[in-house]
């Protein structure tokens, strides 16, 4: 048996309706109940979400006879706090069974002590699939923007989280490029090889590693204080000299493909 939620109130128990919530608040949480409290309050919009909650119960579920199942308001409020929220099953059943803001929302009164297990909530969560999170996505929306509408000529403008993430990028110098195209040169050079059976290459891992100690050594002489730059010139150009040979013998490779 699903329920879309109980009517009737219980002695302690608050309708969502007059839920009050710290509106100085900066945590997630508040934000997303007071959300939750328009979809409820907006008969409308409700019922587009119950339609779109009522299409996941499995067909041979009686609706009106059986064992009672969560509701579906229960299950619509869970699941936007741990999608906005970013938490896992075990931090949606902590919060579920003991925060008091997200148990008013779920029609749980003072005395009322009701609590969520584990398995329940991971079994319930299972009938949204993509496509069901979707389409509430979607109506949740375009209901902020029928809320607060924007003429068509401003600019909708929205607001993300950013953190610094660690990458493979270096300066694009003329060392670095040219280190980058001969180890990819390299690389694709051995992989023809392989398939060709072509003898020759089976160090190429080896020559990549030679390629960027020369360049680690032209690189460093520029930062010490050397009173002569030929150290410095002698290093780039041993560099140079080493990537040309592994050009001329791609060439020689290529030749040889051609006439297998």
């Amino acid at each position: 048996m699903r329920k879309k939620f109980e009517p009737q109130l219980q002695i302690g128990q608050v309708d969502i309706a007059d839920i009050q919530f710290d509106l100085r608040s900066r945590d997630e949480i508040p934000k997303i109940l007071i959300g939750l409290q328009h979809v409820f309050t907006t008969p409308e919009l409700q019922e587009k979400v119950f339609e779109i909650l009522d299409a996941v119960i499995p067909n041979d579920i009686d609706k009106s006879f059986g064992r009672p199942g969560m509701f579906l308001w229960i299950l619509f409020v869970l699941a936007c706090l741990r999608v906005n929220c970013k938490w896992d099953f075990d931090k949606v059943h902590e919060m579920a069974n003991q925060h008091h803001s997200i148990r008013l929302m779920l029609s749980h009164g003072l005395f009322d002590e009701t609590e969520y297990s584990l398995q329940s909530i991971k079994d319930n969560f299972a009938l949204l699939t993509p496509a069901v999170t979707d389409q509430l996505n979607q109506l949740v929306v375009e209901a902020g923007h029928d809320l607060f509408p924007t003429e068509e000529t401003v600019e909708l403008k929205g607001q993300c989280d950013s953190w610094v993430v660690k990458t493979d990028v270096h300066y694009p110098t003329n060392n670095n490029l040219l280190f980058d195209a001969i180890g990819k040169a390299i690389s694709i050079i051995a992989f023809i090889c392989f398939r060709l059976q072509i003898s020759g290459w089976r160090q190429w891992r080896h020559h990549i590693d030679t390629i960027k100690s020369f360049l680690t050594a032209s690189e460093n002489c520029g930062n010490r204080r050397l009173k002569k730059r030929r150290l410095k010139l002698n290093e780039r150009r041993k560099f140079v000299r080493l990537t040309k040979n592994i050009l001329i013998a791609s060439k020689i490779l290529s030749r040889q493909s051609r006439r297998l």
